[in-house]
This record gives C-alpha cells, sequence and structure tokens, in this order.
C-alpha cells in the first residue's frame, strides 16, 4: 500500500467545546487531487484547519507521511512542507508580485530566483505583471499569486481553500487547470471547493461532508456521476 501523504485519522474536533468534526478520515496519496465538497456548514473549512493546528482535536490523528503532527502549531507545519492558501487575505496587496512570492519563500534557504522563474513558467499570467502590485489584479490574478507564493517552498502537499469563490467562470476553469498543472510537478494536493462540479472534474477522489462527517467518498468522476449527490451539491450552477 502507498503511504498517505497526509491523513486525517478518525478526528473529533472543533472550537472551544463545539465539536464539528465527527470521526471524520480522509487520505491524501502521493500525486492526487482531492477534493472536499459539501453543502454550507458541512466542517469543510474546519477539516483543513485541523491538519494545521486551529483548532481543539479531541480525538484522532493527522499524519504527514506517517509523521503524527496533530496538535502542532500552524508555523511548525508550514515548516514540514504543507502549504495552505486561505480563501481570503492571501496576499500582500501592497506588494508587487514578485514581492510576494519572495515573502512565501521564507523557509527556502536558497534557490529563491530559480524557484522564482519555475513559478513563472507554471503562472505565465504572473511573469508579465511581476511587478505590478497584487491588489491591483483580477481575482482570478491575485488567487495565482496566493497559489504560487505557497509553492515558493518544496512543498509536500497544497492545502486549497475554496480557490475558486467569487471568481468569473473563465478564471475558475483557468485556476482549475492551473491545479492540474501544479499535480503534475509533483505536489499533491487537497482542496475545498463549493463548485463542486469543476472540482470533481479535476479531482483523483473525493470526500462529501455533511455536518462533519464523511457522507460519500469515492472516484471524482464517480461522485460527480451519483444522481444522489448531483441532487445535493451539483444543481444550481455549483
Amino acid at each position: 500500500m502507498t503511504q498517505p501523504v497526509l491523513s486525517l485519522n478518525n478526528l473529533k474536533a472543533g472550537y472551544g467545546q463545539t465539536e464539528i468534526l465527527h470521526d471524520l478520515s480522509m487520505f491524501v496519496n502521493p500525486n492526487e487531487i482531492v477534493a472536499i465538497i459539501g453543502p454550507n456548514g458541512a466542517g469543510k473549512s474546519t477539516a483543513m484547519k485541523s491538519v494545521l493546528g486551529l483548532l481543539n482535536i479531541t480525538e484522532g490523528s493527522v499524519e504527514l507521511n506517517g509523521e503524527n503532527i496533530t496538535d502542532t502549531p500552524a508555523q511548525k507545519v508550514i515548516e514540514k512542507g504543507i502549504s495552505y492558501v486561505p480563501q481570503t487575505n492571501n496576499v500582500f496587496v501592497n506588494l508587487s508580485v514578485k514581492e510576494n512570492l519572495e515573502m512565501g519563500a521564507w523557509t527556502r534557504p536558497k534557490g529563491v530566483e530559480e524557484r522564482l522563474e519555475e513559478m513563472y513558467v507554471l503562472f505565465p499570467d504572473l511573469a508579465e505583471k511581476r511587478n505590478q502590485a497584487a491588489g491591483s489584479l483580477s481575482g482570478g490574478q491575485r488567487q495565482m499569486v496566493a497559489m504560487a507564493k505557497a509553492l515558493m517552498v518544496d512543498a509536500k502537499i497544497l492545502l486549497l481553500d475554496e480557490p475558486t469563490a467569487g471568481l468569473s467562470p473563465k478564471y475558475r476553469g483557468e485556476i482549475f487547470g492551473t491545479i492540474q498543472k501544479i499535480k503534475e510537478t509533483g505536489v499533491p494536493i487537497l482542496i475545498v471547493e463549493q463548485n463542486a462540479k469543476q472540482a470533481l472534474g479535476v479531482s483523483d477522489r473525493g470526500y462529501v461532508l455533511v455536518d462533519g462527517a464523511n457522507r460519500h467518498t469515492g472516484t471524482g468522476a464517480g461522485l460527480a456521476a451519483d444522481p444522489e449527490i448531483a441532487r445535493m451539491f451539483l444543481g444550481g450552477g455549483h
């Protein structure tokens, strides 16, 4: 069996005394894109935050390449190679694109210039805008800056929280295309996404969360074709 890059094992977690995740288990293998979908309030972002040590885990464990990292502080988690792009406030709006990417390289001891060039190849839009303030870019381009900034370190896995929220269909498509390109560079991805149909379309596997627990799991294509899931999430333009 392949050892997962990231696994959440029977997690019970929440904020203070409020338990949001109930016995949640999921994993991401090398070279996989895994989507977490589900209705609002299902605990999707909470599941991601549990990896970053941002909430109170009462039972279960989080493992990175077999190492138990449960309750590790967020800064240490990032130093271990988990790159995280939050949904909002994910770029320094007053800094240029290039400066944002350099800020992302804070744990990288050397090779920053080479890594910048690799990011400009992966995100061609950013290459031509490298000297513009990130705050002057469109929402979609800003999201690309956030993703590139997160990838400036040697990421073992990339966590994306609602990367296409509020974006036009054109940029949604571009972001999902870029996510596939990131996977091709060898970085597995865990994505929380409201646009369930598109997310499942690029994902190897998916988890459907309802009320903080796994309701369904399967391949991206299998979940997208499941009539019950289609009724729950894939109608109404999502």
